[in-house]
């Protein structure tokens, strides 16, 4: 559905975009990985033809020019900076979008109605986007970007500054959508967003892809160990049989498989008096491909 090939692009002396390939198939929720400044905007700028890349290639459901009508009026984006007026209503919002991908009359008010019931925003339909909370704002982005139903939906870092209700409340319509089959392309700098959305990931840094694979592909992969803390209840007759290291009644083990290693401990009649299980993740993931976390 969506193939981005070796996309290249520079500002000045800046490499923003390096080589970044990817494919994404009908249907699939991918996700692009990594912290701000990583490219992943202006990969987004290329794909939708805002911005012409230095070398590569585009192509959306076969079309290789995203600047055609066959293929934008395929494509929804609510970009990561607000594509909204703020002087009009929610409804006028998402009419004047409608209208740009050329639905009209009931089509068009069926849509709004549709798009403003999706997001939660039907009792706010009429008051000026300026009133609206931050997390409001960004439901009105995505149902802005809904509205025509597209076959391709790209968000760009959809849940900055929002309140924990309006993020979950995104999350369920992104859900949503990709039940019923949408192609979602989703960048972010928050890895549990991606590890609950994302079926396959891109880590992203300084402009190139380090890695790419499911989520628990790049875990098996770049992770690492798990780490499994615990405090016993009393030292076992034969302390070296256990895994890892023991400090006085403190267990410390590093493992791939946390839970087959804690079983075998218990079934030996070993005793917890507390226990902990830091399993790895796509920070973990971040960190040991560039050496530094997400957010440094």
């Amino acid at each position: 559905m969506i193939r981005a090939q070796k996309l290249e692009k520079r500002f000045g002396d800046l490499r923003a975009v390096d080589g970044v390939s990817f494919e994404i198939a009908k249907g699939e929720t991918f996700g692009l990985l990594g912290p701000n400044g990583a490219g992943k905007t202006t990969t987004i700028h290329m794909l939708v033809g805002a911005l012409k890349p230095d070398a590569g290639k585009v192509v959306i459901d076969g079309i290789e020019d995203p600047t055609l009508a066959a293929a934008r009026q395929q494509i929804g984006i609510a970009p990561q900076a607000l594509a909204l007026y703020e002087n009009l209503s929610a409804e006028e919002n998402m009419a004047f979008f409608g209208t740009i991908y050329g639905l009209r009359g009931a089509d068009l008010a069926k849509r709004v109605d549709w798009a403003l019931d999706f997001t939660g925003l039907t009792d706010r339909r009429k008051d000026r986007m300026k009133t609206f909370s931050g997390g409001m704002k960004r439901r009105l982005n995505m149902a802005c970007a809904v509205v025509h139903k597209p076959r391709v939906l790209l968000l760009d870092e959809p849940t900055v500054g929002v309140d924990p209700q309006s993020r979950n409340s995104i999350f369920e319509n992104i859900e949503a959508l990709k039940e019923e089959g949408t192609t979602i392309l989703y960048t972010t700098h928050y890895m549990e967003e991606a590890q609950r959305l994302c079926e396959r990931v891109a880590i992203v840094d300084k402009g190139a892809v380090l890695a790419l694979d499911t989520v628990d592909g790049l875990i098996k992969a770049h992770g690492g160990k798990s780490l499994v803390e615990a405090t016993l209840e009393r030292v076992p007759p034969d302390p070296s049989a256990l895994p890892g290291s023991l400090d006085g009644l403190a267990l410390r083990v590093e493992t791939d498989h946390p839970l087959e290693d804690l079983a075998r401990i218990t079934d030996a009649g070993v005793h917890f008096t507390s226990l902990r299980v830091d399993r790895s993740d796509l920070e973990a993931v971040f960190l040991n491909l560039t050496g530094r976390r997400l957010r440094d």
